[in-house]
């Protein structure tokens, strides 16, 4: 078997990509007679509906219908949240009553004949209002503070050991306060819907993640048979956690277009994507360390706190992580939910491990100081081959490995111990590190694999292509695995009609699709190899086990060799084909069910610690005179298991970097009451080529059999966790002021 996989390969899609050719959800032909859908959202967060005007939108030429509560009313079904057992990114019911409750809601469609008049017409709806007081955050009158443990049935709040009284007979011990904002995603595409019908039958084009949570979820929005709805998404133009399950307005589009009796198209704008879609919620944090005078953690105390709406169970958890990172004796968290007139958040890439790392890697910085330890020496004496929380081992815990390879190639060794002494003319330098870590999920999958007698071959599954990468990677599995050049072979992804697979997020799309990729090519490699040595057959008398598929032959050790093409033709003359469904270890038996019916089901490990390991490393230039901050320099080093194509996997690591970069200086939406302020691409802070220095992604060897049979972890997420708190423990350096608020801006350092 030629090796593929390991080796950088360029993406099989990306000439389509950077030529126009690539098709996305957006791109598919339109059908003759489709009408355009615009939005009408409400500017209060909190109160009810007293009436409409819609003389003027009516008014508009080429209008075909305003659809509010009082036309749809009942007629969109509960759904629950798809991390409660249900499909949807928000249980709210769109346009079911007069009641309001947060700022951005739908309240209105409008349809008409072409997009303009669609904008102009719902820009002249006019909705009256009765506004009540709204709670739009951290201390707000009215915002309700839950534990997280009674909100989300099976948390559990951490506890082992006595960290009170460590804290107490500790000579060493600080305590961090930090925060991070509210963010959102920005992705190119928007989150567009075209919905068309053909009697009974519902076909949906839109960017999502999870085609099998929108196919099933509007099915039970809208009493369908999940048979009769087809969902395809395509390609996706960036979501990183956004384009997540079944959105509210996509049940409103089928809705209207079942009504109008023709397709209908929505294109919402930016500043609605804001809150149809999902986000980051702010968060808060205290955490609390003790150590002895040679540096051992005797405690770590983790209280957490985050933001969520009034109406979901969904709040992001973290301190599992932040608790089982380091060795300690005495550990506890407590994780609480702040329930807010707002909409429900969500997934942001690498959700929990970006705001609860940077808490607690700010911490142990800060105590290195205490202890007048460098910060790696620091992490390396609380390195732990084992959870201090469940005593269960890590499959591999390359932690030290990567901060020994990001330390060399970054010149750590050339850091001035004292913060505030190292100059550049009018600049002060700063050098930061952090830790980045992320557990490995694992889900259930179906994936048809064909081998074809012309010397080809297609995999087909419902799994998606959101920039990862997972094209060209199953492209150069089955490749290697079926003996055939990796152009020869056909990709299939984004389409509801084809093999169920999960969700594409928690950096489970590779560990979970490659595996059952590779299930699948067995599965044909054993049925060609079975047929060929059976009696009377070519390769008749050796063990089939032995034959592998290698350059187009069905290939024995003794050298006796089948072409393809021959091999395929012993059992059908087109191609030989086979389902494969992977579970993976530690999956319930009811895995594939659950899949099939469009549920989530990332699982863990049971009896061990399966996590990715990253060291970020940043250097930071403060200017003396005007605080100016840059970032000349981050540099990564990574551990994520086997990596199946470095030039894909450096583009993705490198890309979390500056986006790790974007969320210590630049990005957070700003909350004013319980609305967004500045929902645009023109007030809303992203990274620019301007503000990206060098950024390097090394690779750090991670031989792991234990985490999955193909030994891979998912690195999607690695790259953005910690980079914030490299960057915060960087300015510490250059200035000798701790931020633990987050975005860092000027007037913090100047």
């Amino acid at each position: 078997m030629a090796e593929i996989l390991g080796r950088p390969h360029p993406r099989v899609e990306g000439r389509a990509k950077v030529t126009g050719a690539a098709r996305y959800a957006s791109d598919a032909r339109e059908p003759a007679g489709i009408a355009h859908a615009a939005l009408v959202t409400s500017p209060i967060a909190r109160g009810r509906i007293t009436g409409f005007d819609l003389a003027a939108a009516e008014a508009v030429p080429g209008l075909l219908g305003v659809f509010t509560h009082r036309d749809v009313a009942g007629a969109v079904a509960h759904v629950p949240h798809l991390m409660a057992g249900g499909y949807v990114n928000s249980s709210h019911r769109p346009l079911h009553s007069d009641a309001i409750v947060y700022a951005g809601q739908i309240v209105a469609l409008v349809v008409a004949r072409t997009p303009e008049a669609a904008t102009a017409a719902a820009a002249a709806v006019r909705v009256d209002y009765e506004q009540d007081s709204a709670a739009g955050g951290f201390d707000a009158p009215g915002a309700e503070t839950v534990r997280l443990a009674d909100l989300k049935p099976g948390h559990a709040d951490i506890r082992r050991g006595d960290p009170d009284a460590a804290l107490a007979a500790s000579p060493v011990r600080i305590e961090a306060r930090c925060e991070t904002p509210v963010q959102h995603h920005n992705p190119i595409e928007l989150f567009t819907t075209r919905a068309t019908w053909d009697g009974d039958r519902l076909t949906v084009h839109e960017p999502t993640r999870y085609v099998g949570a929108v196919q099933h979820g509007l099915a039970a929005q809208l009493g369908l048979a999940p048979s009769d709805v087809r969902v395809v998404a395509g390609l996706l133009g960036g979501h990183f956690g956004s384009k997540f399950a079944l959105s509210q307005h996509t049940a409103l589009v089928a809705l209207a277009a079942r009504r109008l009796g023709r397709p209908v198209s929505l294109v919402p704008s930016r500043r609605q994507c804001f809150t149809i879609a999902n986000y980051r919620p702010e968060s808060r944090h205290t955490v609390r360390l003790a150590a002895g005078a040679d540096g051992r953690l005797s405690a770590l105390v983790h209280e957490a706190e985050v933001v969520t709406s009034r109406f979901d169970p969904f709040a992001m958890e973290g301190c599992d992580v932040t608790a089982s990172l380091y060795a300690c004796p005495a550990i506890r968290t407590q994780e609480r939910a702040v329930r807010v007139d707002r909409n429900t958040p969500g997934p942001m890439r690498a959700p929990p491990e970006v705001p609860y790392l940077f808490a607690l890697e700010t911490a142990m910085d800060e105590l290195a100081g205490e202890l007048g330890m460098d910060p790696i020496a620091l992490r390396r004496r609380n390195d732990t081959a084992t959870d201090p929380v469940t005593d269960k081992p890590f499959t591999s815990r390359p932690l030290m490995a990567c901060f020994d390879a990001g330390a060399a190639a970054f010149g750590w060794a050339r850091r001035a111990p004292r913060p505030g002494v190292t100059r550049d003319g009018p600049w002060r330098v700063g050098l930061g590190c952090a830790a980045s870590v992320r557990p490995v999920k694992i889900a259930a999958a179906t994936m048809r694999v064909r081998l074809c007698a012309d010397g080809s071959a297609e995999v087909a599954t419902a799994g998606h292509e959101i920039g990862n990468g997972i094209t060209t990677l199953l492209a150069m599995g089955a490749a290697e695995r079926l003996g055939v050049a990796v152009e020869r072979v056909r990709v299939r992804l984004g389409d509801s009609a084809l093999p169920p697979s999960g969700i594409s997020g928690g950096s489970s799309t590779t560990t979970s699709l490659m595996n059952a990729l590779a299930l699948g090519c067995e599965q044909v490699r054993g049925r060609l190899a079975r047929a060929a040595a059976a009696p009377g057959g070519p390769l008749a008398g050796r063990d089939p086990d032995a034959l592998a598929l290698a350059d187009g032959v069905l290939a024995a050790p003794d050298g006796a060799a089948l072409p393809l093409q021959a091999a395929v033709g012993l059992l059908d003359p087109a191609s030989v084909e086979t389902l494969a469904e992977f579970v993976p270890r530690g999956g319930k038996p009811e895995a594939l069910d659950a899949l099939r019916a469009g549920h989530i089901g990332l699982t863990l490990p049971d009896d061990a610690l399966a996590w990715a390991f990253g060291a970020q490393f940043a250097e930071v230039r403060v200017h003396a005179e005007t605080g100016e901050i840059r970032v000349p320099r981050l540099t990564g080093a990574f551990a994520a298991g086997r990596v199946l194509n470095p030039l894909t996997a450096r583009s993705q690591l490198v890309g979390g970097m500056i986006w790790g970069l974007g969320s210590a200086l630049l990005e957070e939406t700003v909350v004013d009451g319980a609305a967004y302020r500045n929902p645009d691409l023109a007030e809303y802070l992203v990274p620019t080529a301007a503000d990206v220095g060098a950024v390097e992604a090394l690779l750090v060897p991670d031989p792991d059999s234990q985490a999955n049979p193909l030994g891979v972890k998912g690195l999607g997420e690695l790259g953005i966790i910690g980079v914030n708190a490299a960057i915060a423990n960087a300015v510490h350096h250059a200035t000798g002021r701790r931020i633990r608020s987050l975005p860092i801006r000027i007037e913090d350092v100047a």
